[in-house]
């Protein structure tokens, strides 16, 4: 965790050549609005792009038939903070994005449910939690979230901030048992350059909540900075203008 506390710079050139090499590593597996429109059984949500390829075209299993896709089993949430839980760089929760964690963690239906899947969600921030300066801000999220049991991932000294500490999360989870692949796992964020590639090079399906934490119109909902507004316009002619769709996370079809 050595160096600026918020500097990325080797995450913007990363994301700039994924841009230029791999487009469609850009795109999300599944869009909402905010946070609080997230399915609680995401699986079947993102089964549309279980059966693309890296191109976004179908894969076939025979000339005349296409193949059938399997439901993604999602066992575990990773969760941006930054304007997909809190507004940025802050501590602040809106009440429904509370009322969503709570959903999400009290219900039995959920596969995130905190009585059998105790370690499924975790908030992986390129601000709380990437460096000793920030240490304050993960003791206030925590304190907040403690009857959730929803913590803040500590990034290891000498591992770099999203998109590059994806190993690191996958061990996480890893570790406390709570996936066998990282294709069980849903990168949940404002950022395509961060957070959806992240996910991408983990292995692991991604959501992008386009408006950020706060829903359209909503009062007090800052104007997007200029590299927000780049990724709605990247995303989006990527989308519609080349036809790109998110290819299945690595080793899906396997």
């Amino acid at each position: 965790m050595a160096g600026s506390p918020n500097s990325n710079l080797r995450g913007f050139n990363h994301a700039v050549q994924t841009l230029l090499k791999q487009p469609s590593q850009f795109l999300p597996h599944l869009t909402i609005p905010t946070f609080t429109h997230l399915p609680e059984d995401l699986g079947p949500h993102l089964v549309g792009a279980a059966g693309k390829g890296p191109a976004g075209t179908p894969q076939l299993t025979s000339p005349e038939k296409p193949r059938t896709p399997r439901i993604p089993k999602i066992c575990a949430l990773v969760l941006d903070k930054d304007n997909t839980l809190c507004p940025p760089k802050t501590t602040t929760f809106p009440p429904q994005i509370l009322t969503k964690l709570a959903e999400l963690r009290n219900s039995p239906t959920s596969p995130f449910y905190h009585a059998t899947n105790p370690h499924s969600i975790l908030i992986v921030s390129n601000r709380a939690g990437s460096h000793p300066n920030f240490d304050g801000e993960v003791r206030e999220l925590e304190d907040q979230l403690a009857h959730l049991r929803i913590p803040v991932f500590r990034l290891p000294a000498d591992t770099e901030k999203k998109p590059f500490c994806g190993d690191e999360v996958v061990q996480w989870f890893r570790e406390r048992k709570v996936i066998q692949s990282p294709n069980e796992i849903a990168v949940v964020g404002d950022r395509l350059g961060t957070d959806v590639l992240m996910a991408g090079m983990m292995g692991s399906w991604s959501v992008w909540c386009k408006e950020g934490v706060f829903e359209p119109g909503e009062e007090g909902k800052p104007e997007r900075n200029i590299l927000e507004k780049m990724e709605v316009w990247i995303e989006k002619y990527l989308r519609e203008k080349r036809g790109f769709t998110a290819p299945a996370p690595k080793g899906w079809e396997e």
